[in-house]
């Protein structure tokens, strides 16, 4: 099992290409399987989360290439309506082939996917707005059978209990492809459902509204294929810079998207880094010690403080002046990070939801072990600030969202290597 040394103490300084983003990445994927011509999808991460999406989609039947960032599928060929337990569980993301798969086949049998485990993310409500779509859902063992009554879903108005990103991508999918009119109220409005419904009305799909709390997706009969580019990783970008915040230093991230980050960097910019932004470029500086975050940072849907971004963000005030207070509302085992960061020697409580952070004058080297993506960059993070070796396991949560992390900490100046 592979595993990351980082030695710490040392203040970063450089330039970094921002890679594109995962969560777009893996809906677009799944999008193309709605397509009747080849799709080309650039600026793809070179992830394990993307490449179980790979081997999906060859599943099914689709000829997917991936090839320095660019992903080529040709969809033609579809004729698989079954995923594998095996590969459901490679991913959290896999559950999104489900309104692929009705959209394009009218049918598909799933199971419950796989994917960091952050408690409870039940997808009740993505069921139910497919039943209301038309579709008639079993579950004999553990297993999900949908099938379009008539073979094909139907337009419904749906309005979702929360804004789930997971749920909205789901009905997006099924209804490019349905018979009618769909409309989704409390839409999530994540920057990455934009990216999926760009993709998609590149493809011919008629789409409006991504982006605000009610999608409207007037369904057609047949998708074309078409050349695309995802979005930059806002979350990774977040991840940068907040290594940098932690260590010391300055970096320019490039192919960022500042616009997208603004909830990040807003509550950033409040420990006292100096950040610019010019066009696709984010400029970081960071004094000798940051400064804790005034008011509670809670997480919350776009255009909130993003979840993902919670446990970098931590690591990075573990050794700020003064206590920052954090309150997670997306997942319910967000915090398991935490212990590692405490035996690197951070001082943090948690009461429930809540996470107090008392800033320490220093962390020290410790070997510890990823728990989840996140937490393991967050990891990374509090490493690269502390001083002495620190000996990161089970990397490969890292690798499902972070391309060669290593290589790219390497750039900035930071000690680590994977053995």
């Amino acid at each position: 099992m592979q595993k990351l040394i980082v030695e710490g103490g040392r203040r970063l300084r450089g330039e970094l290409v921002l890679q594109g983003s995962k969560n777009s990445s893996l809906p677009i994927l799944a999008a193309s399987l709605l397509c009747r011509e080849e799709c080309v999808i650039r600026n793809c991460p070179a992830l394990t989360d993307v490449y179980a999406a790979a081997r999906i989609l060859n599943c099914v039947g689709c000829r997917c290439t991936f090839s320095e960032n660019t992903a080529v599928i040709s969809p033609q060929t579809v004729t698989g309506t079954a995923i594998p337990e095996a590969l459901m569980r490679e991913m959290r993301s896999s559950i999104i082939f489900m309104g692929a798969m009705l959209g394009r086949m009218g049918e598909c049998g799933v199971s419950v996917p796989g994917g960091c485990e952050l408690g409870p993310r039940p997808i009740d409500m993505h069921l139910a707005a497919l039943r209301k779509m038309g579709v008639d859902i079993t579950e004999p063992g553990g297993s999900i059978v949908c099938r379009s009554r008539g073979g094909r879903a139907k337009g419904a108005k749906l309005t979702l209990a929360f804004p789930s990103v997971g749920a909205t991508e789901n009905i997006i999918l099924c209804a490019a492809a349905a018979e009618g009119e769909t409309v989704i109220n409390n839409a999530a409005r994540e920057p990455e459902i934009c990216d999926l419904c760009g993709f998609l009305r590149a493809c011919g799909a008629d789409i409006a509204g991504d982006g605000g709390s009610s999608i409207v997706i007037r369904g057609r009969d047949k998708l074309h294929g078409c050349e695309y580019t995802v979005m930059p990783d806002r979350i990774a970008g977040a991840t940068y810079l907040s290594m940098t915040a932690a260590a010391g230093g300055e970096m320019i991230l490039d192919n960022a998207c500042p616009a997208e980050m603004e909830p990040f960097l807003n509550v950033l910019e409040q420990t006292g880094c100096s950040i610019y932004t010019s066009g696709d470029r984010i400029y970081l500086r960071s004094g000798s010690r940051l400064r804790a975050v005034r008011d509670r940072i809670r997480t919350m849907p776009h255009p909130g403080f993003p979840t993902d971004a919670q446990a970098v963000l931590m690591a990075a005030l573990a050794t700020a002046e003064g206590t920052s207070v954090f309150e997670e509302n997306i997942f319910d085992c967000r915090y398991r990070h935490t212990d590692a960061l405490v035996k690197m020697g951070a001082d943090i409580q948690i009461l429930g939801k809540v996470a107090i952070v008392r800033g320490v004058p220093g962390l020290h080297g410790a070997p510890v072990e990823a728990t989840d993506l996140r937490g393991g960059a967050a990891m990374v993070c509090a490493a690269l600030a502390a001083e002495g070796i620190s000996e990161i396991s089970r990397i490969c949560y890292i690798d499902r969202g972070y391309e060669k992390i290593e290589e790219a900490v390497r750039k900035l100046g930071g000690r680590i290597s994977r053995v």
